[in-house]
């Protein structure tokens, strides 16, 4: 049994990989049970869906992995949560682990400060101070966000002045200026028009080369079109997990053909 409290052993930095392997993982919010003897393996540099109803546990499988369930009274995790060959609870410190693994929430959550500084504020964090290095970071982290073209001429203007869209790729941003190995995105795209949508999407496709990324998503839709793997989630259990086009086209539970046809959830 993990308990939050427990202090994490010094690990070699490279030994924290871009592979999650999750095993007789299960966690609790006081009495009741959130997720139940969870075992999966998320594969390195590709997409990886969550799926299932609301309260089926994607949310809170998706806050194991960075440990936002600290924050929670009450909380407990058992099981192993390993990054590479590290274990995110007992080998890898918090603040190491908040630099190798993002996270992007359902509803943009920029700053308020500058476009600028809310890309550079993990490098300052990191105790990055030097005027072009920043500048450096800023900029490539814009290009990976496929914003600097929009906002190279917006950098000292307000972020909270961007458009939903823009505000939720400036996260990303703001992610990837610590240059993650692993990036959370809980519902990214479920507050935002189409066209924002797309971009985002066409985005994920382009971050996958460098870098592990798992989304949740109601949208069947989306991941299909989205995701090398898709994760099929129930009442906190793992029912399925498979390649993305086996699990829609070819599923082995009944449940999963059931949900993925839009039967239930």
């Amino acid at each position: 049994m993990l308990l939050f409290s427990k202090k994490p052993r010094a690990t070699n930095a490279a030994q924290i990989g871009q592979s999650i392997s999750i095993r007789n993982a299960s966690l609790f919010y006081g009495d009741r049970t959130a997720l139940q003897n969870i075992s999966m393996e998320i594969p390195a540099r590709k997409i990886t869906a969550l799926i299932g109803p609301s309260g089926c546990g994607k949310s809170s499988l998706l806050k194991c992995l960075n440990r936002m369930n600290d924050l929670t009274e009450g909380c407990r995790v058992e099981g192993e949560f390993l990054l590479g060959k590290s274990d995110i609870y007992t080998d890898i410190d918090l603040n190491e682990l908040r630099k190798k693994v993002g996270m992007v929430f359902q509803k943009p959550n920029p700053f308020p400060m500058s476009v600028f500084d809310n890309v550079a504020y993990g490098p300052r964090s990191q105790g990055i101070r030097q005027s072009d290095q920043l500048e450096k970071i800023v900029e490539q982290s814009l290009r990976r966000a496929a914003m600097w073209d929009e906002l190279q001429n917006r950098l000292h203007s307000s972020a909270l002045a961007l458009s939903g869209g823009q505000q939720q790729r400036l996260c990303i941003a703001r992610a990837l200026a610590v240059k993650p190995l692993i990036l959370l995105m809980d519902e990214p795209t479920s507050a935002l028009d189409p066209i924002s949508t797309a971009k985002i999407e066409e985005l994920c496709c382009e971050l996958r080369k460098t870098t592990t990324l798992v989304i949740v998503t109601h949208n069947m839709q989306q991941a299909r079109r989205l995701s090398d793997v898709t994760a099929f989630l129930l009442s906190g259990h793992l029912v399925e997990m498979d390649t993305t086009e086996t699990l829609f086209n070819h599923p082995k539970r009944e449940e999963t053909a059931r949900y993925v046809k839009g039967q239930f959830g």
